[in-house]
């Protein structure tokens, strides 16, 4: 396997990558339409990780935004608790439940609605 690994601690590289949000909210509107979809735990598990890196990455994006805002904007304040919300929902351990994938699916929802707000 080749490959180039880089050093971006600051996140400048991502940050200039647009996100291509159709999968994402296809996927998001195919896991909070689920009626007791009876999926084998390992399914669960992989939606709920994918979900999980998107969330990170969309909350990524929201916070540099929200580092443009003034002190006192309120949009600022919105965000900013959205994204205390994502980061205690994050916390806590994946499991391989559709109940662990609908919330990770509902991270992006919100975050999404927060992205487009400060856009």
């Amino acid at each position: 396997m080749n490959g180039t690994v880089l050093y971006d601690p600051a996140g400048l590289i991502e940050a200039g990558l647009p996100f291509d949000r159709a999968p994402y909210e296809a996927l998001v509107a195919a896991v909070l339409a689920w009626q007791a979809p009876g999926l084998p735990p390992c399914d669960y598990a992989q939606i709920a990780v994918q979900l999980t890196g998107h969330v990170r990455a969309v909350a990524a994006d929201v916070q540099r935004r929200v580092a443009r805002l003034p002190p006192d904007s309120g949009r600022r304040f919105l965000a900013e608790a959205v994204l205390g919300e994502t980061e205690r929902r994050l916390a806590a351990r994946l499991e391989a439940t559709a109940a662990c994938a609908m919330d990770r699916a509902r991270l992006v929802r919100v975050l999404y609605e927060r992205l487009d707000r400060l856009t």
